[in-house]
């Protein structure tokens, strides 16, 4: 796949050295990539405080509600809403920047096979018009079933996990438009919303769907196991104001 293609961002904290250097180890050869790391941002949850969040016209998504779903009745992380803005500050480089049909992004984490670029170079030439798309994951959590649309593609149920997805060039502006940063929630939950009814009621009346989304089946992504790379998000603080 040509470089002038992708626009590629890996979202990494500046503090985890450790874990750019693994993923710098592993980058297929021919994918130049601009790290969240070298940005400044509050990106990182040991540096958000309400006050900074205020400061940056940054407000929160009262996120808790009763429920038997672990992730929804327990209060936000900061390290969830540090990766939130990360992923929405690449968001906002790649539209204000380049002109590459593509926008991949990747988290740290991210397990690249060695033919990545011509595996991902295949899966784009399947999918062209008539099968058009605006999110494809190459790797993810599936919460539901899907539906096969092509061989090896999926039409998406409620996943999570966004270590390794790809947008087109057209869906940037709507995931723009959302105005995210109003109501931070976890990635893993905007990027669902973003393409089916989100089974949260009050999530789905503030974030309606606007992309067609698609994802490989079998992922050509993987992530680390949390046991070896440890957890930015899972292990930083609960939001309690």
């Amino acid at each position: 796949m040509p470089a002038a293609v992708l626009r590629t961002y890996v979202v990494s904290l500046r503090r985890r050295p450790d874990r750019r250097l693994w993923f710098s180890g592993r980058l297929p050869r021919g994918l130049s990539v601009t790290f969240t790391s070298d940005w400044d941002g509050l990106f990182d949850g040991q540096q958000i405080t309400r006050e900074a969040l205020e400061q940056a016209g940054v407000g929160l998504f009262p996120w808790p509600v009763p429920s038997d779903n672990p992730w929804w009745n327990r209060p936000l992380k900061t390290g969830e809403i540090g990766c939130t803005l990360a992923h929405l500050a690449c968001w906002r480089h790649a539209h204000a920047t380049g002109a590459e049909p593509y926008v991949l992004v990747l988290e740290d984490d991210a397990v690249l096979p060695p033919d990545f670029l011509d595996e991902l170079a295949a899966a784009l030439e399947l999918l062209a018009a008539p099968h058009s798309f605006d999110l494809l994951y190459l790797g993810r959590f599936p919460l539901e079933s899907s539906r096969r649309v092509l061989p090896g593609i999926v039409s998406p149920g409620y996943s999570h996990c966004t270590f390794a997805y790809l947008l087109t060039r057209g869906a940037i502006p709507a995931l723009l438009d959302s105005r995210l940063e109003q109501a931070v929630i976890p990635i893993d939950e905007f990027l669902p919303a973003m393409y089916l009814d989100h089974p949260r009621v009050d999530v789905r009346a503030r974030f309606s769907r606007r992309l067609r989304a698609v994802a490989l089946e079998p992922p050509l992504v993987h992530q680390r196991p949390k046991e070896e790379a440890g957890s930015d998000t899972e292990l930083s603080r609960s939001v309690t104001w």
